[in-house]
C-alpha cells in the first residue's frame, strides 16, 4: 500500500519512540549512542500527544508506521505542563548521573530531563509552536515530509496559531534543506544548531 498519513492514535507511541531513536544522530540512527532506549523518546516524542492532542500526524506504510510530525500549539504552556506532568516521574525514575565515558549519551539527556532549558520567549508572540518531524529512510524522498508539514499547518492555523519554530543541528544537512524548501528561515543559529521559524499567517 502506499504510504499514508494519519492522526497519531495512541497505539503508535512504541513507534514513535522507536522512530525518533532509529533518527536521533542529526537524522542517523542513535541506538549505538544510549544503554536506555527510551531516553529520546521521553524527552522529543512522547509528551508531545499526550500534552496537545490533535498536533501529531503519522506516516504509515505496509510496514507500519515509518515517520511523524508532532508539535505543541503553545511552547509556554507545553513547558509548563512538562514541569507539573512529565518531568517528575521521569526525574525520579532517572537520577543524575556522570559521563562514563564509554562513547553513550544517556547522561546527557538525563541532565535535560532535570534541567530543562526554556525556549526563547523572543519567538512566543509570532511563532509559539513548535515542531519535531522524523521519517524513516524508506519514507524519503517521497514528498511525505512536506505533506506533514502542511497537514501540521492546517491543524496549527485552525487553532489560529501565527508560526511556529523548531531546533535543528548544524550538522543535518538535508533536514535544514528541506526546512527551506518548504517555507521555513532561519531566526538564529547557536553552538549546536539553528532556530528556524515558519509564518502560519
Amino acid at each position: 500500500m502506499p504510504a499514508a498519513i494519519r492522526p497519531f492514535h495512541p497505539s503508535d507511541l512504541p513507534a514513535l519512540y522507536r522512530i525518533c531513536l532509529l533518527t536521533g544522530e542529526a537524522g542517523r540512527d542513535a541506538t549505538a549512542l544510549y544503554h536506555d532506549p527510551d531516553l529520546l523518546g521521553h524527552v522529543y516524542a512522547g509528551p508531545y500527544p499526550i500534552a496537545d492532542p490533535g498536533l501529531t500526524f503519522v506516516v504509515v506504510d505496509e510496514l507500519g508506521p515509518a515517520g511523524y510530525i508532532l508539535a505543541t500549539a503553545d511552547t509556554q504552556r507545553f513547558e509548563q505542563w512538562l514541569e507539573r506532568a512529565w518531568w517528575p516521574t521521569l526525574r525520579a525514575r532517572y537520577p543524575l548521573s556522570e559521563d562514563p565515558h564509554d562513547g553513550t549519551e544517556d547522561h546527557v539527556l538525563v541532565g535535560r530531563i532535570h534541567e530543562w532549558t526554556a525556549a526563547d520567549e523572543s519567538l512566543a508572540d509570532r511563532f509559539p509552536a513548535h515542531m519535531h518531524i522524523d521519517l524513516l529512510p524508506r519514507a524519503q524522498g517521497q514528498g511525505l515530509g512536506r505533506r506533514l508539514v502542511e497537514t501540521l499547518s492546517a491543524a496549527l492555523r485552525e487553532r489560529g496559531v501565527p508560526g511556529l519554530h523548531l531546533g535543528v543541528d548544524s550538522r543535518n544537512e538535508g533536514a535544514i534543506a528541506f526546512y527551506s524548501r518548504v517555507g521555513f528561515t532561519e531566526a538564529q543559529r547557536h553552538g549546536w544548531g539553528r532556530t528556524l521559524t515558519l509564518d502560519l499567517t
